[in-house]
């Protein structure tokens, strides 16, 4: 445990930021794992409601520093692409 107030206080400030960067993190996996399902059962409706939500929490992701800006491209391109094939599957379907 430090002895210097400075560092005390970095200890709070990095647990508070630590609490809050793994809420985030942790609402950005289920708002992924949400769409995923939402494709699994092939309900474009939800699914496109997610998808929003999903790039939307992944772009938020990166302006706060929790993921790489290519990371997120990169992820944000597959949820697209399996949206897509969704849509693309439902259409052939109509």
């Amino acid at each position: 445990m430090p002895n210097i107030k400075s560092a005390i206080k970095r200890v709070k400030v990095n647990d508070k930021k630590r609490v809050q960067n793994t809420a985030q993190k942790s609402a950005l996996r289920t708002s992924i794992k949400s769409f995923e399902a939402a494709v699994q059962n092939k309900d474009v409706e939800k699914a496109g409601e997610t998808l929003l939500t999903a790039t939307k929490k992944i772009d938020k992701a990166v302006t706060k520093g929790l993921i790489k800006k290519n990371t997120a491209a990169r992820k944000k391109s597959a949820l697209a692409k399996k949206f897509n094939a969704l849509t693309s599957e439902e259409a052939v379907a109509e």
